[in-house]
Order: structure tokens, then C-alpha cells, then sequence
């Protein structure tokens, strides 16, 4: 048996796949300003502190006898005294004797006078090799001389890059636990989400394994309107499948007398055997036209797309009965765009039928009317200027094998019952009256208006 390859993919792998990426993409995001805010804190911080070791060199500058400059007190930062510690000052001027801290020893810190620094200056600075900076920088004009000197104190970045990589390092694994207890519960909440339809699953496949007849109840508001509809589904299988049963039922008993008949006569050996093999089975024909048309009407019930243009069937039908009966006027009006839910050739036979039976019974004259839809039904008169049929009488018309004619007139007694059962399986009615206009039989057949295409 091959297995049909299963399109569409999974609803649940689909929720967690677009969970993961929304969740993705909001941490990325979320990170990345977080990493901005806390690496921006500890730059401005490490930047306070510089600050003020820069302001308490100037506040302790003075000009010298030689007009050099030198401290008032020293720098409290032992660093500033061990060579390459990491913590450097200088301070230079222009035609000056620069100005630096030990720990500088044979290097000095690069002056760039294209710009002015009277206010502070912040900067990043890679002048010594393997060793990356953050140099602030300040233009100060001391008591007692006119040469601007520039105060700058430089760091080295390791211990700032060292506290942001180990900040994003901690944000890169706490935003990975998060993401993963996310992802985790979008899956739990899928999977919970999604859980009554395989309970519908499982119950569908309990009823087609004979162990239920219907879906339970105590579904989520959204799983109720399907669970409805599969009930209904299956009711409506039931009631087909019971309509079939009490159809063959119906076929078998009506086909079961002439069959008798056929049988008795050729045990007794009937002289006229001919005669009544010819007569049972044209009996037995009409009853199997007559359960196919209601076959046919069934089976084509069931498709939604249904639709005839009545005044399309009563041209047609009006052709045909004609030429049948040449001798009989049929006239026809009324609505020629009027469309009902019925199959054109079930159409065609209950028209056929009415319109065949009112030029047969009647005087000459067959008055068709299509009436305008109203209340989504459609009605369509066959009038003929026949004797008519009493009221008492009407309802004995739509008996199968019941005829009222005494006439002789060829006839199976089937005609109106078949219109009545078609009409009915489409969700429509036969209804007779007496004609105002013409004195003889009104058959009103209704039939749902088909709705309109959009």
C-alpha cells in the first residue's frame, strides 16, 4: 500500500520555529542595547576616575623659578612611579620642557596640537604597542606664565576591555538560558496549545475503528466549531448511508412482486406467459428509472457548485414536448435569469415531467411561469386547461404506481412521485391547485434560488 507523502508540514514544528525567531531576534536585540548601556557605564566610569586624578594634577600645578612646572603635592597613585605600570601622565607646553611620570620611562605620550582642549578631551589611543589607552586631556593656562600647557592622563584599556568582555560574556550566557527557557516553554505552550486536535485525531480514529459513533464534548472554545462540523459531517454520512439502505430496501420490495408474478406464471405455465414477462418487466423498468433519478439527485446533492438557469430547462422542455405533442400550445414567461441549486439534468426531468404530463391530460393550451426569486425560492407554475383533479384527490397523485386517469392514456404513475422526490432531496416541494386562468391542474414546483456568484 503506498503511503501518501504528507504535505503542509507541522503546526507545532511551525509555532516553535517562528517562536525561536521572534525570541531570537528580540534578544539579539535586547542584548545589543544592554551590552551598549552597561559597556557605556564602565567606560564613563573608568572616565570619572581619570577626571579626577586629571583635576588634582592641575589643582596641585604651579609654575617654578625656572618656569618649569612641578607638583605641590605628588600624585597619590603609586602607579604614576613604576615604569609601565599602566598609569601615565604628562604635561607639556609649547617651547617647554615636557613634564612626564615615571612610569612612563622612555616613552611620552603624543601631543596633537590641531585641536584645542580647553575643554575635556576624551580618546582612545593605540600609540603603544600592545598596550591600547584612554587618554584624557585638558589645555590650562597656570598662574604666572602665558604658555598654555596640556595636562593628560592616559590608562591602559585592559582593565576596561577585560570588565566588558567578561560583562558579555555573562549577558552572552544568561541571554542564552533565557532564550533556551523561552524556546522551551514556546514548545510546551504548542505542544498544550495544540493537544485537544489530537485528541480529535484520536477520537476520529476511534470512530472509524467502529469504538465511537461521535466526537466528544469538553473542547476549547476554538476546537468546538470543528468538532461541530465533524459531527455533522458524520450525521449527515449516517443519514446518507440510511438513505441508501432504505432505497436498495424500497428497490428490493418493489422489484420483489413482478418477479413473483414472472415466476408463478412460468411455473404454471401460463398461456400467457409472453404477456406477463412483457408486463412485470416494464413494471419492473420503471421502478429502477425511478430509484436512478433519485440516485442521480442524491449523489449530485452533495456538491455546493450546483446551479441551472431555469429558463434555459423550460425552453429546452418546451421543445421537446412540442415535438411530442404537436397539437398542444405552450406558452412560457417570467424570470429568464432566475437560477436555482439543482443539477440541470434533474432540472430538465422534473420539468419534463410536469410540463409532458399537462399536454398530455389537458385541452391544448400549457401555461409555464418562472416567478421572480423571492425568500430564496424559486417557483415555477405549470398550468393546463385540462378537468383538473379534485382536492381530495391531489395527494393520492404523488403515490408511486398510483394513476386517477381512466382515459387509457399511456402512463407509469411514477411521474409526480420521482418530481416530488428530486424536488425534496434538493430541499425543495410539489404543491397542486387549481389553475385561475386556465381551469385545469397548478403544480407549483419551489426550488432554492441558487446564490450569486461573486
Amino acid at each position: 500500500m503506498k503511503v501518501r507523502e504528507r504535505r503542509g508540514g507541522s503546526l507545532t514544528r511551525r509555532m516553535i520555529v517562528v517562536a525561536a525567531i521572534w525570541i531570537g531576534v528580540l534578544l539579539l536585540i535586547g542584548g545589543y542595547a544592554l551590552d551598549r548601556v552597561l559597556s557605556r557605564s564602565i567606560v564613563q566610569n573608568f572616565d570619572q576616575q581619570l577626571e579626577y586624578v586629571l583635576n588634582a594634577m592641575i589643582a596641585a600645578s604651579e609654575i617654578g623659578p625656572d618656569g618649569e612646572v612641578r607638583f605641590t603635592r605628588p600624585p597619590a597613585d603609586q602607579r604614576f612611579l613604576e615604569p609601565y605600570s599602566g598609569a601615565y601622565f604628562q604635561i607639556s607646553g609649547q617651547g617647554q620642557e615636557t613634564f612626564p611620570s615615571r612610569s612612563l620611562w622612555d616613552r611620552r605620550l603624543i601631543v596633537d596640537d590641531g585641536h584645542n582642549d580647553v575643554e575635556l578631551h576624551k580618546r582612545d589611543s593605540f600609540e603603544f604597542q600592545d598596550e591600547p589607552l584612554r587618554i584624557l586631556e585638558r589645555d590650562v593656562m597656570l598662574p604666572g606664565s602665558n604658555v598654555r600647557w596640556r595636562f593628560q592622563v592616559a590608562q591602559s584599556r585592559d582593565a576596561i576591555d577585560g570588565q566588558i568582555r567578561e560583562l558579555r560574556a555573562t549577558l552572552v550566557r544568561s541571554f542564552a538560558a533565557l532564550g533556551a527557557g523561552l524556546l522551551a516553554l514556546a514548545a510546551l505552550q504548542a505542544f498544550y496549545g495544540l493537544w485537544p486536535l489530537r485528541r480529535v485525531r484520536r477520537e476520529v480514529a476511534a470512530i472509524r475503528g467502529g469504538t465511537q459513533v461521535r466526537i466528544s464534548e469538553g473542547f476549547p472554545r476554538e476546537v468546538e466549531p470543528l468538532v461541530d462540523e465533524i459531527n455533522e459531517l458524520l450525521a449527515h454520512s449516517e443519514e446518507q448511508a440510511e438513505e441508501a439502505r432504505r432505497h436498495a430496501g424500497n428497490l428490493a420490495h418493489a422489484l420483489k412482486t413482478p418477479l413473483t408474478v414472472i415466476t408463478n406464471a412460468a411455473t404454471a405455465h401460463s398461456a400467457d406467459l409472453n404477456d406477463t414477462v412483457i408486463r412485470e418487466a416494464a413494471a419492473m423498468r420503471r421502478q429502477v428509472d425511478h430509484h436512478l433519478a433519485r440516485a442521480r439527485a442524491i449523489g449530485r446533492r452533495a456538491s455546493a457548485q450546483a446551479r441551472a438557469t431555469v429558463w434555459d430547462s423550460v425552453q429546452a422542455v418546451d421543445r421537446a414536448v412540442s415535438t411530442l405533442y404537436p397539437g398542444v400550445t405552450i406558452d412560457t414567461a417570467g424570470a429568464k435569469t432566475a437560477q436555482v441549486r439543482v443539477e440541470r439534468q434533474d432540472l430538465d426531468e422534473m420539468l419534463g415531467n410536469l410540463v409532458e404530463n399537462a399536454a398530455k391530460y389537458g385541452n391544448g393550451r400549457v401555461f409555464v411561469t418562472v416567478d421572480p426569486p423571492a425568500g430564496g425560492k424559486v417557483n415555477i407554475q405549470i398550468e393546463d386547461d385540462g378537468t383538473g383533479i379534485a382536492k381530495a384527490q391531489r395527494e393520492e397523485l404523488f403515490t408511486r404506481g398510483k394513476r386517477l386517469d381512466t382515459t387509457g392514456k399511456p402512463g407509469t404513475g411514477l411521474g409526480l412521485a420521482i418530481v416530488r422526490d428530486v424536488a425534496e432531496i434538493y430541499g425543495g416541494t410539489v404543491s397542486l391547485s387549481e389553475s385561475e386562468d386556465l381551469g385545469g391542474l397548478l403544480v407549483i414546483l419551489s426550488l432554492p434560488e441558487a446564490p450569486q456568484v461573486i
